[in-house]
């Protein structure tokens, strides 16, 4: 049998960080859901409601890659309380001509990480307004640090606001990124204080009822809503939604059962048959984008297998142009 490479997440953070080739690849992604004949079903879902976990499986063909990923990610959030991080996980990059594993990609969540920030710059590049200098950051976990990150890679971010439940874990999220990123952090008393004032603003919690209002958000505002990628989370009310100019999803399919749309569809603001675009097809130009500077945008990004076979694929190119993982004969 041939040999599969087994890369390890020290391989994969030290070849796989954060930049603009990872967000380019995910813009890609993203255009082939809209213009190709992806291969992408439903999200495969366990509930382990006790200990407050969850476990996704993702996956997607797409036509013209060698390759395709099937992801399981875990996230127990209450592993925080005992020094765990609260996402894990593992890629398996199979063939597609033939089926056999050509890489265990033991990332424990970092491709997750890496790409879902990516998509959070996707979005903004695509629906922002091209000069948004202030972003909010609703959370302070890993995804809130990756996201203000990821954000500069497209936008002229000076000045960013951090607003979480939890304000010790602010000032902590808000201390690092000033020091990493260089550009003026402030930790926002309320949620609220946190949107005021911001152009773009980014969602990135776990939350099962809504943090952000309709009434809080102002011409030329972008809102992207990162959390919702379950039945039960919901960080945007649904007037959100109704308010916005523009909603853009990364797959309607699946925010229809899954993302802030389908908390709209159960309240009764939105048909369950309404048609929005998605962001491929914004991307591609098959979808018309921001309609004016003054317009308020939303896009609901739930995290789509093709993002997963994309960093995937990625990953393994870069480990071996760099001579990295390895080798095991099956």
């Amino acid at each position: 049998m041939p040999r599969m490479t087994v890369l390890t997440e020290a391989d994969l953070r030290r070849i796989v960080p954060l930049d603009a080739d990872v967000v380019a690849c995910v813009e890609e992604a993203f255009v082939a859901l809209a213009t190709k004949a992806v291969a992408m079903p439903p999200i495969l879902r366990l509930d382990i409601p006790e200990h407050n976990g969850e476990v996704d499986v993702k996956t997607a063909y797409v036509p013209g890659l060698d390759g395709f990923a099937i992801k399981i990610s875990p996230g127990f959030f209450d592993n925080p309380k005992i020094g765990l991080p609260s996402v894990n996980g593992l890629m398996t990059l199979f063939s597609a001509r033939t089926g056999l594993v050509e890489a265990l990609l033991l990332d424990n969540g970092h491709l997750t990480d890496i790409r879902t920030a990516a998509a959070g710059a996707v979005a903004a590049k695509h629906l922002s307004l091209p000069d948004a200098s202030v972003a909010a950051i609703i959370g302070a976990g890993v995804q809130a640090r990756l996201q203000l990150e990821a954000l500069m890679l497209v936008r002229p971010i000076r000045e960013a606001r951090i607003w979480a439940r939890d304000r010790t874990k602010a000032e902590a999220a808000a201390a690092e990124l000033r020091n990493k990123l260089g550009i003026d952090v402030l930790v926002a008393a309320t949620a609220e204080a946190a949107v005021s004032g911001a152009e773009i603003v980014v969602t990135t919690t776990p939350a099962s009822s809504p943090l952000i209002s309709a009434e809080w958000l102002a011409p030329g505002q972008h809102v992207t809503a990162m959390g919702s990628d379950a039945e039960h989370k919901n960080e945007l009310d649904p007037g959100v939604i109704t308010h916005a100019d523009l909603y853009v999803a990364d797959s309607l399919a699946q925010v229809r059962r899954l993302g802030e749309l389908h908390h709209a569809i159960a309240a009764g603001r939105v048909a369950a048959d309404a048609a929005f675009p998605e962001l491929g097809a914004v991307i591609a130009g098959r979808a018309p984008g921001r309609p004016s500077p003054a317009a308020i945008t939303v896009c609901d990004l739930t995290g789509t297998g093709v993002q997963d076979t994309a960093i995937a694929t990625l990953a393994a190119a870069r480990a071996r142009a760099a001579g990295v993982g390895a080798p095991f004969e099956s």
